[in-house]
């Protein structure tokens, strides 16, 4: 499919912007359904949160867009 995006008007392009968006999101969030479905709650997990070194921890639930993580000090 070959869209000519030079004949779209400003409106035409907003809402083109728009729908790109919401359906990046949605392949975003998708991807990261799959990914957390590999998870179950008890499982040992390991994470790099930033400026940290590794942390380990226990898998406690996941949501849709969240995972909750009980690490071996006790934090969340």
């Amino acid at each position: 499919m070959k869209l000519d995006m030079d004949s779209l008007s400003y409106d035409e392009l907003v809402q083109l912007n728009n729908k790109i968006v919401e359906r990046l999101k949605f392949m975003d969030s998708v991807h990261a359904h799959k990914e957390m479905i590999q998870f179950s709650p008890g499982d040992q997990v390991s994470f790099d949160p930033p400026g940290r070194g590794k942390l380990f921890g226990t898998l406690v639930r996941y949501n849709k867009k969240t995972v909750t993580v009980l690490t071996e000090s006790g934090q969340k």
